[in-house]
């Protein structure tokens, strides 16, 4: 028989309460960073929502950080927001996304962006930040790899898109294995560096290789959610390619428990790594049973 204990309740809802503060201070610091670089983000999906969305996300997810680890941390995923959106629906051409590579990849390099590139110039700030972190000299080169294959996944997306209008799909698998174009592994690998110790910055590659599965799992979810948005956005879908929304969910589950095993073997030596992927995943798959990221189009 369940007891109601007032206590226990009491003391949730102030930890849940605590986490909501760090998400509402996240949101309002991202409105002033997209107030503060309008040419990214001034379209319409870019809406209060989704800064709320990515500042409660993290906040979820990584809840034993400051308030100064998850304003860098929420920037991050802001960033990727206006990657995919300048990739997915103002590049109007194969060249204008390698144009974005390019650029991108300079400035990771230590480029100074140009006047016409406010992606880069964003990007530039969060550099710039990051090379005041102590791990970056040991793992900058980890995170310049996760941008790269964050930008090779979109631009793969790019392509498919024409191809799949031309009735040439990718594979399920091929498209499972491009789930870098969702831009979580390229987050969690700068938020590591900003908040990681020595250790961690040593390992990452491990810890790489969980985010990516986390990763698929993530991609797969978000797929199960968002599959009439990506229909009338002409976006590519697992659901569309497999023909059953059950056979996703069925193959996002299995993936789930794989996810599960290798973060409890994380646990053992990365503890508060483990949980930050464990919490995202779960955080994840509850936000997108009633809710996307993006406003509408």
């Amino acid at each position: 028989m369940n007891t109601y204990r007032s206590d226990d309740a009491m003391t949730l809802a102030a930890e849940q309460g605590r986490i909501c503060a760090l998400a509402a201070k996240g949101q309002r610091d991202l409105q002033r960073q997209a107030a503060a670089h309008p040419e990214l983000f001034s379209a319409r999906p870019f809406d209060p929502a989704l800064y709320s969305s990515i500042a409660m996300a993290m906040a979820f997810s990584s809840p034993s950080c400051t308030t100064e680890e998850l304003r860098f941390a929420n920037r991050a995923v802001l960033w990727g927001f206006a990657l995919d959106w300048q990739v997915d629906y103002l590049a109007k051409s194969r060249e204008a996304v390698d144009r974005i590579t390019a650029d991108t990849l300079a400035v990771v390099d230590g480029a100074a962006p140009t006047v016409e590139d406010p992606l880069g110039r964003f990007l530039a700030e969060l550099r710039d930040e990051l090379a005041r972190s102590p791990g970056y000299p040991t793992a900058r080169s980890l995170w310049r790899d996760a941008v790269h294959r964050t930008l090779a996944a979109m631009a793969r997306e790019w392509d498919w898109r024409a191809s799949t209008a031309a009735g040439r799909p990718p594979s399920y698998e091929e498209y499972l294995d491009n789930a870098d174009n969702l831009a979580c592994t390229v987050v969690n690998v700068a938020h590591w560096i900003r908040t990681g110790d020595a250790d961690v910055h040593r390992r990452l590659p491990e810890l790489v290789a969980a985010s990516d599965q986390v990763q698929q799992v993530l991609r797969l979810v978000n797929d199960l959610a968002t599959h009439e948005r990506d229909r009338e956005w002409g976006d590519l879908n697992a659901i569309t390619l497999v023909g059953d929304p059950a056979e996703v969910a069925r193959r996002a589950a299995d993936l789930t428990e794989s996810c599960r095993k290798t973060l409890a073997d994380l646990a053992d030596r990365w503890p508060r790594e483990a949980t930050y992927l464990t919490r995202q995943l779960g955080y994840t798959n509850g936000f997108y049973g009633s809710t996307d990221f993006w406003g509408n189009r």
